[in-house]
C-alpha cells in the first residue's frame, strides 16, 4: 500500500523544504533582459517561465515580488529572453544577485544589440527572443485576493538562433545544453535521455 504525504498549502507543507518547485520541474529558465526608462540595463533569471503560444509566439515569466524586470517591462513594453546553457550557468547565477549593479557587467557578459527592441542580448546565448509585452497579469488566490506575483507575457517579434544549433533546418534542442531549474535552493539540471513519441490520430 502506498503511503502518502498529504498537506494543504495554506497550512504549511510540514517538510524541511517546500517541495512544490521540485515537483513541478525541472523548469525552463527565463533569463530576462530589460532596460529601464533611464537606460539602466537589467538581466535576471526567473524559474517561473515558459512558452504559451505558437502563433503568435507568446512567452511569459512570473515575478514573485515587484522586481526590476517587471518594472522595466511595464514601463517600456519590452524584454529579451536569452537561452541559459550549461556554459553560461555561472554567469546566469551571478545575475540572480539582488543588486543595483548592471548585471551584464557584474557577470562579465558581452552583449549584442537587439533588432526591434531596446534591451540587449546575451552574446554567448545561442538563442534570444526579442519580445513586446502583451499583458501583465497580477495573480490572485482562489478568493480573488491579489498576491504579490505578476505574470509578464510578451510576443516574440524577433528571434535569433545560432546556426550551429540547426541540422538540416531542424533546431537540435540538446545541442545547446540548456539548463533547467529544479527544486531546493540550488538544484539545476541538463537535458538527459531523449525519446520520441508520435501523437496518435
Amino acid at each position: 500500500m502506498t503511503e502518502w504525504h498529504f498537506y494543504e498549502p495554506a497550512q504549511g507543507h510540514g517538510l524541511p523544504h517546500d517541495p512544490l518547485n521540485a515537483i513541478v520541474g525541472p523548469r525552463p529558465i527565463g533569463w530576462i533582459a530589460t532596460v529601464a526608462p533611464d537606460g539602466r540595463r537589467n538581466l535576471a533569471p526567473y524559474s517561473f517561465f515558459n512558452l504559451f503560444s505558437y502563433r503568435p509566439p507568446i512567452l511569459g515569466f512570473c515575478s514573485n515580488g515587484a522586481k526590476d524586470s517587471l518594472a522595466n517591462a511595464r514601463a517600456t513594453g519590452e524584454f529579451v529572453w536569452n537561452l541559459a546553457t550549461r556554459e553560461l550557468a555561472e554567469p546566469m547565477n551571478e545575475t540572480s544577485a539582488m543588486t543595483d549593479e548592471d548585471e551584464f557587467t557584474r557577470a562579465g557578459l558581452a552583449t549584442l544589440p537587439s533588432t526591434l527592441v531596446a534591451p540587449p542580448r546575451v552574446a554567448l546565448s545561442p538563442v534570444q527572443f526579442e519580445c513586446k509585452v502583451t499583458q501583465i497579469v497580477q495573480l490572485q488566490d482562489r478568493n480573488g485576493a491579489e498576491v504579490p506575483g505578476w505574470l509578464v507575457l510578451g510576443e516574440a517579434v524577433a528571434i535569433h538562433i545560432d546556426c550551429a544549433m540547426l541540422e538540416d533546418g531542424v533546431y537540435q534542442t540538446a545541442r545547446a545544453h540548456p539548463i533547467l531549474r529544479g527544486g531546493g535552493p540550488a538544484d539545476y539540471f541538463e537535458l538527459g535521455e531523449k525519446f520520441a513519441m508520435t501523437r496518435p490520430g
